[in-house]
């Protein structure tokens, strides 16, 4: 590839990223006019599932997409992905029924879950040979963080002053722009030799991605944690997460493969980024929860309250590519953003009733500042070490295990705060509590919440234990980069 094609390749890859990281957002601001449109009397009990349907089908995907990567080469499963998403939403925005718009998500889900794993998967492969992708790896990180902040805003701007339908037809334009360009201007290393697709492993993964998600979507909302449905559920999970491990091992070519797990640096990466995971989505979900129940702020308004976060992602995207080029290792950014990570959580950890808003939005930067070196750098640490014939699978792993960290994550804080809270009624009824029972409430809810946040600091501290772990780089990222095509042909 010329040096313009690789640029035209690159503004390809971060469209999509904007696609992925704007559509749930946007999405989740329509729920309302989409419930009145198509089901005013029942639709509002199916929003979960519209919202999970998209998230179940993206993470069930992530395994066979890497292999898929490693097997047929990054290009056709790329535009793949992005023709799947399109053709979702274009189901979308034509759905008669809340039915058909869940069912169409779902197929949308199946798009996305390639747009964020095998876009970082090509912008690895777009770099020239010899030279390194942190440009590409720090724009992706603005991009997102920009995604964050104008989301919600999208959404409510789409939802005042047009038709529901718009959220899902935004899409199409920029992606069908970007799967015409990406067809013509992507020439990526293929592998020189076919690999057979454990299929009967993808299926396990998914099998048991889509029960632990769906536990976490569903323990203690719409069933009870002892109930049939959330101990079926946990069992299903369990026993395919065995199958799953023993035909790892067993397979010839299993989609997740163990000797991954070998290299130091990949068993550590994927560590920290389940964990890192787990903290950022509890983090987002004790503050938005915070935020409305204890100071009265709408959803819409505490949502705002993402922008420093988002702005923190966007400065770290913009000087860690800078950096790295400089000479400063993945290593480097790991370490200190779990640092961050820590100092973030031990700022909320002393909220009060009365905290003033700015401390909040001084927190949340720091977790901008502190999550989006370890959002960035851990995949590009991955990427670094994983053998180049699985550059796929080490790079939709390290998705995959920050989606389940995710999920886990919301469901353990939430879970966690409701156990400790000692106060009139519980966590859900504290907003219609008044008088005095409220005054209580509150307190008992804040003190609650300051424990939390607390325990998210050991997670982070936890997180920098495992980066102090990582071995110091012995490579130039030349000399790294310069095995990139070892064993692959040009498209």
């Amino acid at each position: 590839m010329t040096e313009t094609q690789r640029k035209i390749g690159l503004f390809v890859c971060l469209i999509t990223i904007v696609l992925a990281v704007l559509d749930t957002q946007i999405v989740s601001a329509v729920t309302v006019p989409i419930v009145r449109d198509l089901d005013p009397g029942h639709g509002i009990d199916k929003i979960p599932w519209l919202l999970s349907a998209f998230s179940l089908a993206s993470a069930a995907m992530l395994p066979l997409y890497g292999r898929l990567c490693d097997t047929l080469g990054a290009k056709p499963v790329f535009l793949g992905a992005l023709g799947a998403f399109l053709s979702g939403s274009a189901l979308c925005g034509a759905a008669p029924s809340i039915g058909w718009l869940i069912a169409s998500r779902a197929v949308q889900g199946v798009g996305a879950g390639g747009l964020m794993s095998v876009t970082m998967v090509v912008i690895a492969q777009l770099a020239a040979p010899g030279r390194n992708n942190t440009k590409g790896a720090g724009t992706g990180g603005i991009v997102a963080g920009g995604g964050i902040a104008v989301g919600p805003w999208v959404g409510g701007l789409l939802a005042d002053h047009t038709s529901w339908r718009w959220a899902f037809y935004v899409n199409l334009p920029l992606g069908i722009a970007a799967l015409a360009t990406g067809a013509v201007v992507l020439k990526l290393p293929r592998p020189t030799t076919g690999r057979a697709i454990d299929f009967t492993g993808a299926a396990l993964a998914a099998a048991f991605s889509t029960a632990l998600l769906l536990v976490t979507e569903w323990g203690g909302k719409q069933y009870a944690w002892t109930s049939p449905q959330i101990i079926g559920l946990t069992l299903a999970s369990a026993a395919t997460l065995g199958l799953f491990l023993r035909r790892q091992f067993t397979a010839a070519e299993p989609i997740l493969p163990p000797a991954l797990f070998r290299i130091r640096e990949l068993r550590l990466g994927f560590a920290i980024q389940g964990l890192m995971g787990a903290a950022m989505t509890g983090a987002i979900y004790c503050v938005l929860v915070y935020l409305q129940l204890v100071r009265g702020t709408t959803s819409s308004s505490a949502g705002l309250y993402l922008i420093p976060m988002a702005a923190g992602i966007m400065a770290v995207g913009l000087a860690t590519g800078r950096l790295t080029a400089r000479g400063w290792s993945e290593r480097t950014f790991v370490v200190s953003g779990s640092l961050v990570g820590t100092a973030a959580y031990l700022l909320l950890a002393t909220t009060g009733t009365h905290t003033s808003v700015w401390q909040l939005r001084a927190a949340m930067l720091l977790i901008g500042l502190g999550f989006g070196q370890l959002l960035g750098q851990l995949i590009q640490l991955v990427q670094q070490e994983a053998p180049r014939h699985q550059l796929g699978v080490a790079t939709t792993a390290i998705r995959f295990f920050q989606t389940l960290g995710g999920a886990l994550g919301a469901t353990l804080f939430g879970t966690l705060l409701s156990r400790l809270y000692d106060g009139p009624g519980d966590v859900g009824s504290l907003a219609a509590l008044h008088g005095a029972d409220r005054a209580t409430g509150v307190t008992a809810y804040v003190s609650a919440l300051d424990v939390v946040f607390l325990c998210g600091a050991a997670l982070m501290a936890l997180c920098l234990l495992l980066a102090l772990r990582l071995p110091k780089p012995r490579l130039t990222r030349g000399e790294k980069r310069a095995g990139v095509e070892v064993g692959m042909g040009a498209r």
